[in-house]
């Protein structure tokens, strides 16, 4: 677990430490704008920081942010959604995007975009661009990310759950 430990984690920190902690890896700041979220109700991630694009975000995620913790307040505070509750989770989109520039964020890095300068200068310009712009620049930036710390061979594992490491590791 101690390998793991210097990993950004976008619940655990605000933003500006998890974009910190992936530029000693060779990312750019822009390559952790544009994948970290992009439906406000999701959690299906590629990466520990990025690409929580499709699916829906555990109560548990955010729990601290509804329930008086860290962050608490604002628009979010009283419920946790469900997957039948109108919001496109299965959507490949911007949607996310224009909900924190509105500061409808869910996760404890989201607000932070919204309030970090080069960050929401970021998000505005995807919003503003045709969706085919962010969808190529999306891939780029996945493809930055997934380059780092590749492991091979028996240095890695596939997890069953992105969020423990399996036994005997």
């Amino acid at each position: 677990m101690a390998k793991f430990a210097n990993y950004p984690n976008p619940i655990a920190h605000a933003y500006p430490q998890s974009i910190y902690g992936y530029s000693g890896y060779g990312a750019e700041h822009s390559d952790t704008v544009q994948p970290i979220h992009l439906t406000i109700y999701t959690n299906i991630t590629t990466m520990d920081q990025g690409a929580h694009t499709i699916g829906i975000a555990h109560c548990s995620s955010f729990a601290d942010r509804l329930y008086g913790g860290a962050g608490a307040g604002g628009n979010a505070n009283g419920k946790c959604r469900t997957a039948g509750d109108g919001v496109p989770y299965l959507t490949f989109d911007l949607g996310y995007y224009r909900a924190v520039l509105r500061h409808r964020g869910l996760l404890r890095s989201d607000p932070a975009l919204a309030t970090d300068a080069a960050a929401r200068a970021d998000i505005a310009g995807v919003v503003a661009s045709p969706p085919e712009v962010f969808f190529q620049v999306f891939g780029r930036s996945m493809a930055t990310l997934g380059a780092v710390q590749v492991k091979i061979g028996s240095q890695g594992e596939i997890r069953r759950n992105c969020a423990v490491v399996n036994s005997g590791h």
